[in-house]
């Protein structure tokens, strides 16, 4: 009975993860407009279709900037393609989503 449970969760997590990535990638795609395809993602500067693999493999580069009282949290951009995808997926990246403590 335990197993089984333990299957159901590890199910149950994976199709949530999926559909995260799924979602994220209609969000891209739909902010794009009619086109779909945005450069930048593979070398060469070509124009592609994002894919929820390369829009996630691109912001992984993100780091976080830990503040302190008087200067706040923000997230350090290292690539001009991880700006563009977070202003298509509507986050600001100098104002990050965290209360203030």
């Amino acid at each position: 009975m335990q197993d089984n449970k333990r299957v159901a969760a590890l199910v149950t997590v994976i199709c949530l993860a999926l559909l995260v990535f799924c979602l994220i990638e209609r969000q891209v795609r739909r902010a794009l407009g009619g086109e779909q395809k945005m450069p930048g993602l593979y070398p060469g500067n070509q124009q592609v279709r994002p894919t929820g693999r390369m829009i996630l493999y691109h912001l992984s580069g993100l780091r976080l900037r830990v503040g302190s009282a008087t200067d706040p949290l923000t997230i350090v951009i290292s690539r001009g393609v991880q700006l563009h995808l977070l202003d298509l997926l509507g986050l600001e990246p100098t104002h990050p989503r965290w209360p203030e403590t």
